[in-house]
């Protein structure tokens, strides 16, 4: 089962590419529960359960607050019923005009053909820089 694991994750990222939210939420299981990285601006949400929440409390402002945004996976490590990607987030941020180039590693949990739980790990102190939510740090 562990190739249809890999398989369904990067399917989720090859259509999150595509900017195919429906084919990205459409592999989640309905109580899908999504973890961003402690300090990342989209955590005060944490944890998002189902699809519905997540696409509310991030997707929608990932497309409302960055220009090109890609979260681009490099490599997929298969551990059965954990999948891990290891990449890179780029994008523009809108209201500051600077690019972010970040480290990102997603730990996915998949149950029954759909992915159950997602946990994002990344450079958050780039992202409040790149934002403008760090100050002169």
């Amino acid at each position: 089962m562990s190739q249809e694991n890999t398989d369904l994750i990067r399917a989720i990222y090859d259509a999150f590419a595509a900017g195919d939210m429906a084919g990205v939420l459409g592999r989640m299981s309905p109580d899908i529960v999504w973890n961003e990285a402690e300090n990342f601006p989209y955590a005060d949400g944490n944890p998002y359960v189902g699809p519905d929440a997540i696409l509310a409390g991030v997707f929608t402002r990932i497309g409302a607050e960055w220009d090109m945004f890609a979260a681009v996976p490099e490599e997929i490590v298969d551990g059965g019923d954990t999948v891990v990607a290891l990449g890179r987030y780029h994008g523009t941020c809108k209201a500051t005009g600077r690019t972010l180039d970040a480290q990102l590693a997603h730990v996915w949990r998949v149950a029954g053909g759909k992915a159950v739980r997602f946990q994002q790990y990344t450079d958050t102190l780039q992202a409040a820089r790149v934002t403008g939510a760090a100050g002169s740090i």
